[in-house]
């Protein structure tokens, strides 16, 4: 699942390549012509300082903050698939503080904000964590499942407690103006965009550079060895790396509420949940391409829109690049898994 970042790079380019291969050949066997739908996806994302900032590099945020969540949990060998419910729930958490903040200065309302959507990812991950560890069910489903109850949770709220005060529209009333992230002057891109930046760097430090990361990674390689050989608790290392993978895909919650659309509604996440997976696989885990691939997705969001509306191709189209993407990964994994049989199996054999 790991390689050198030039690895990275290569397949990350390779996949992209393929990718839009095939949307241009679909957009042939359609009958569309695929020079200006191509033309204007890349217009979209990368036109113009604007079209990169106030579009690719905003949509990147939610998705560098859950390729990160995603990573932290693989790393010690655990699968969080639910990174959508716990934006969500940090989504919730973030409107409930960031509406009722009167009179507070930015300094104390924004950090009161980030920081109560953070214990709201925690809190919905928490439910799977005991769950595995008093009775053994995996995470895998655990933390789908409670993804669907997490959408029907902002139903709840933004029909109930949160509805605004009208009571005309399923949505919240919008976050007070201190609660909310300063934006870069003439676009869209708040400072959300700098703190996903520094999560991945404080994740390479982590992985790279510290005693924890040294014991995660080695419980994702091989628990019973890690126990039996390292005397490392692998419990306690597998429940830590769920709680801060809840921490900042709660955090994602947040800084979208607070950064991008200032109030709770119904569908707030397009499924940044499950896009942040292929974000964090086509990375290998790496935080710091994790932040670059995150740009690539957050550019074919972007774009989608853009090729829609300057050229009428629907923007699902761009769907079928994410999924080659993935596909091509999925592929290079068990290409290079059957070379390394072939080429470390037979020597070891030779050898006994």
């Amino acid at each position: 699942m790991r390689g050198r970042w030039w690895e990275v790079a290569a397949l990350t380019l390779i996949a992209l390549v393929i990718g839009l291969a095939f949307l241009a050949l679909g957009l042939r066997v359609a009958g569309f012509d695929p020079g200006p739908a191509l033309a204007a996806l890349w217009s979209g994302a990368f036109g113009s300082w604007y079209a990169f900032t106030s579009a690719t590099a905003l949509r990147s945020v939610p998705l560098i903050f859950l390729g990160l969540a995603f990573a932290i949990a693989a790393r010690g060998g655990a699968l969080n698939i639910g990174g959508e419910g716990q934006f969500c729930v940090g989504a919730i958490a973030a409107t409930v503080i960031g509406t009722h903040v009167h009179g507070w200065p930015a300094a104390l309302a924004i950090p009161a904000v980030l920081l109560g959507s953070m214990a709201g990812g925690v809190l919905w991950i928490l439910v799977p964590v005991v769950l595995k560890v008093r009775f053994g069910v995996l995470e895998v489903i655990s933390t789908l499942l409670l993804n669907f109850v997490a959408e029907q949770f902002v139903s709840l709220m933004v029909q109930g407690p949160l509805q605004e005060a009208r009571h005309t529209y399923p949505q919240s009333d919008p976050l007070l103006q201190s609660a909310r992230l300063p934006v870069l002057p003439g676009t869209r891109l708040h400072i959300g965009f700098l703190l996903a930046a520094s999560a991945g760097a404080v994740c390479w430090w982590v992985f790279s550079r510290t005693l924890w990361g040294f014991r995660l990674r080695a419980v994702g390689l091989s628990p019973r060895a890690a126990q039996v050989s390292g005397r490392i608790n692998v419990p306690r290392i597998v429940v830590g790396a769920l709680l801060w993978s809840g921490v900042l895909a709660g955090l994602s919650g947040g800084v979208e509420v607070s950064g991008v659309t200032y109030a709770l509604f119904q569908n707030l996440s397009p499924g940044y949940g499950f896009t942040a997976i292929a974000v964090a696989l086509l990375a290998r885990l790496q935080p710091g391409a994790i932040v670059v691939t995150g740009l690539l997705f957050g550019a074919l969001e972007a774009g989608a829109g853009a090729m829609q509306r300057d050229a009428g191709i629907p923007a699902v189209s761009v769907y079928v690049v994410e999924a080659v993407i993935i596909l091509v990964v999925l592929l290079a994994d068990v290409l290079a898994r059957r070379y390394w049989l072939m080429r470390v199996v037979p020597v070891e054999e030779s050898v006994a």
